[in-house]
């Protein structure tokens, strides 16, 4: 999407990161004959894998020596925003998503990877799931490659459900979880009725949050790009999100994100989660989890649409800064393609294969003999994931659980850091949407003056 304001976000973007930017090692250089590429990924299980398996990619290319900078979600953000932003160079490959790639694509930030993966033999880009190559797509092309795709749902502890006499519904709605939540919620056993993000970050509470505030009939812009974080639609939403974790959910919920929810969950202390489709990798794990075969998974918890899930990838793309973009795409195409699929499923478990990239991934025995409590819901959601079905007003942004603008980075975070302080106890819904509404003003003012 191009949108007004982006030439002059660039520049203070590009100079904010370079005051930001604290990197370490190098990339771009080769040495005794070796190709080395510096590859930054975010810390998730599913990429730490990818690690562990750096073996099998050396034995296949024994010329690329490969270095990992592996972060937090929020610091990889910043980290490789910052390194990409400026153009430094320090990375080979970069972990992005589905908000940064078609943004970073027409800045010129990062490759065209459409002839390498229709060159690459057995790729197979038309494998990927529709909703996924078509959000890393612009103009058409490819210009990152997804490691994973996920929409959302809500995991659910069917054997809690049985024993409290409860059935979860077709298509729950955010009252029924609230009273599964109240139900379910034993503080004797060390068990709470929900786990929901509370985490600062556009990425970490702003993502399952956004889907409430869409399915409430709350937006962040109306078609004019007039703020609207203070209408009622908007405060309901957060208001019952709130109230929701700080009633029956996690201790210290501000600062929970989705790697600490995933942990509460998979060792059995939290009834519920909305959360990422991905997390199924985990949470049927059973070297990891004590939970495995006893959850029921269903669709993402609505109020006034048909459907609530967001979309997203973790993608791999390469900086046009690159010295090495062919060795680059050789790590790239390794870790992206069924091959690689079938080598976490053989190795490591099918549980932890990375989700919803592939459609074939569905089709492959090993994983379809253990999936088949997930695979349906997740294709499901991905396949129902758009504005069509998760928004009741129109908007004049891309995204479910973004704002797909440049300035969203920024104001995403400021406005977590409210919901999270909210969710503290150290301010009121309404105080914290008041603040954050300022913020979306002024981001509003530049879109309504049609800069550029």
């Amino acid at each position: 999407m191009s949108s007004p304001g982006r030439s002059r976000l660039r520049a203070g973007l590009a100079a904010a990161a370079a005051a930001a930017l604290v990197l370490t090692g190098c990339g771009g250089a080769e040495a005794e004959g070796k190709n080395e590429i510096v590859v930054a990924i975010v810390s998730n299980p599913q990429m730490q894998d990818a690690i562990t398996l750096q073996d099998e990619f050396k034995a296949q290319y024994p010329d690329i020596d490969v270095s990992f900078v592996s972060l937090p979600e929020n610091e990889a953000r910043a980290k490789i925003t910052a390194s990409v932003a400026t153009q430094g160079g320090e990375f080979d490959v970069v972990m992005i998503s589905n908000y940064e790639t078609p943004m970073w694509a027409e800045n010129g930030w990062i490759t065209n990877l459409q002839d390498y993966a229709d060159s690459t033999e057995g790729y197979d880009p038309d494998d990927f799931v529709p909703t996924i190559r078509e959000a890393l797509s612009y103009e058409g092309d490819l210009y990152s490659v997804p490691f994973y795709g996920e929409s959302s749902f809500l995991a659910y502890r069917q054997d809690l459900f049985e024993e409290a006499g409860l059935t979860m519904p077709a298509k729950p709605t955010w009252e029924d979880i609230r009273g599964f939540a109240e139900k379910l919620d034993d503080p004797e056993n060390d068990v709470d009725g929900v786990c929901l993000r509370g985490l600062a970050g556009w990425g970490e509470v702003m993502g399952p949050l956004d889907t409430v505030i869409n399915t409430y009939g709350g937006r962040w812009f109306d078609e004019d790009w007039n703020a609207t974080l203070d209408s009622p639609e908007v405060e309901a939403a957060v208001t019952d999100y709130v109230n929701l974790v700080q009633t029956y959910g996690q201790a210290g919920a501000a600062t929970s994100g989705y790697g600490d929810c995933l942990t509460l969950y998979s060792q059995g202390s939290a009834a519920m989660w909305y959360d990422a489709t991905a997390m199924v990798s985990s949470v049927e794990d059973p070297s990891s989890s004590l939970v495995v075969g006893k959850t029921g998974y269903a669709p993402a918890p609505v109020e006034e649409t048909e459907s609530s899930g967001w979309l997203y990838s973790w993608s791999l793309a390469i900086p046009t800064t690159s010295e090495q973009k062919d060795a680059a795409w050789d790590f790239v195409s390794w870790m992206t393609n069924k091959e690689y699929i079938q080598l976490v499923g053989e190795e490591i478990g099918w549980e932890r294969v990375p989700p919803g990239s592939r459609l074939s991934t569905y089709e492959n025995p090993g994983y379809a003999e253990v999936a088949g409590a997930y695979a349906e819901p997740t294709l499901t959601a991905m396949a129902g994931a758009s504005q069509e079905n998760s928004m009741v007003k129109p908007v004049p942004y891309t995204g479910l659980q973004f704002v797909g603008i440049p300035e969203f980075q920024d104001l995403g975070t400021r406005v977590a850091q409210q919901i999270s302080a909210a969710i503290a106890g150290q301010q009121t819904v309404k105080e914290a949407l008041e603040q954050s509404q300022g913020y979306a003003e002024t981001v509003a003012e530049s879109y309504q003056n049609g800069g550029s």
